[in-house]
């Protein structure tokens, strides 16, 4: 009998409660930040500022939510995000996969040191490229347009899609593709037909990491983008508050309507997401 096989042990009640209180303490601590984000969104200034601590709104107000749209353009700066963050990991994951294929199945000569150079990429700290960055951006007259973003963003990205499909890549039994390459596909077509369905967990992954990454991005849509119409959703947040007064409300209520598209998609791809961090740690 295999390992894998043989029976769990049974916990006793004490294990079990304490447990229960870990696995409890780690949602109530991990969604809290969310829920009162968005109880907050729910109130008014007054509510907000009463003491001791009024922690529920009054009622449901969604004034808030009105005013993100009327105060500024904030579906443009959604839409922008949304494209920007799309096409930003369409490009990576394109770059990504046959990078890391390589890595991972053919004998490629310095692997170990073309992944510790990866991972030191991976390390870059972004400020250090911001002015080198914003001259390159500005002599290409890209200012201002959503390749000024998409390009960095999948370039900044690439390291972390790079080794999350290394160790899927690697993690796939080899005869596979031997088998199809017996039966008349090259190695394109093994990798197309065997390789990527079955790290189809992975690719997911590593989508959502480049996704997430270059949906929070701040530092370089702030510095590339100025045009008001061309801002992104993290930078459009920060419009709402003025030198002396700070709305928090109504920043709340920007920033739960920036959040849903990230709960959307580890809501949809949350079991294959979960099966891509495990893998991940899989020894390339």
């Amino acid at each position: 009998m295999s390992e894998a096989d043989q029976p769990k042990p049974r916990l006793n009640p004490a294990e079990r409660v304490g447990r229960a209180l870990a696995l409890t303490a780690l949602v109530v601590g991990g969604f809290f930040p969310f829920v009162w984000m968005v109880l907050t969104s729910l109130k008014n200034e007054g509510e907000l500022q009463k003491f001791p601590v009024q922690y529920l709104p009054s009622g449901l107000n969604l004034g808030n939510y009105a005013r993100v749209f009327s105060e500024q353009p904030f579906a443009q700066f959604f839409t922008n995000s949304l494209v920007v963050s799309l096409l930003a990991t369409a490009l990576c994951i394109v770059v990504a996969v046959p990078a890391a294929y390589a890595l991972a199945r053919l004998h490629v000569r310095g692997r170990g040191v073309l992944l510790t150079t990866v991972v030191a990429f991976s390390m870059f700290p972004v400020v250090s490229l911001l002015v080198p960055l914003f001259r390159l951006f500005r002599g290409a007259n890209l200012l201002n347009t959503y390749p000024a973003l998409i390009l960095p963003y999948a370039a900044l990205s690439l390291p972390v899609a790079i080794l999350t499909l290394v160790a899927f890549f690697s993690a796939i039994p080899r005869d596979l593709e031997a088998a199809a390459m017996v039966d008349g596909t090259d190695r394109v077509g093994a990798m197309l037909r065997v390789v990527l369905p079955l790290s189809a967990p992975g690719m997911v992954t590593a989508a959502l990491l480049v996704f997430v990454n270059s949906w929070n991005e701040f530092l370089l849509a702030l510095s590339f983008n100025t045009k008001l119409t061309m801002r992104t959703v993290s930078v459009g947040v920060t419009l709402y508050q003025g030198e002396f007064a700070f709305p928090w409300p109504l920043i709340a209520a920007a920033v739960v309507i920036a959040t849903v598209p990230i709960v959307l998609l580890i809501a949809i791809f949350q079991k294959r997401f979960v099966a891509g961090l495990t893998a991940g740690g899989v020894k390339a």
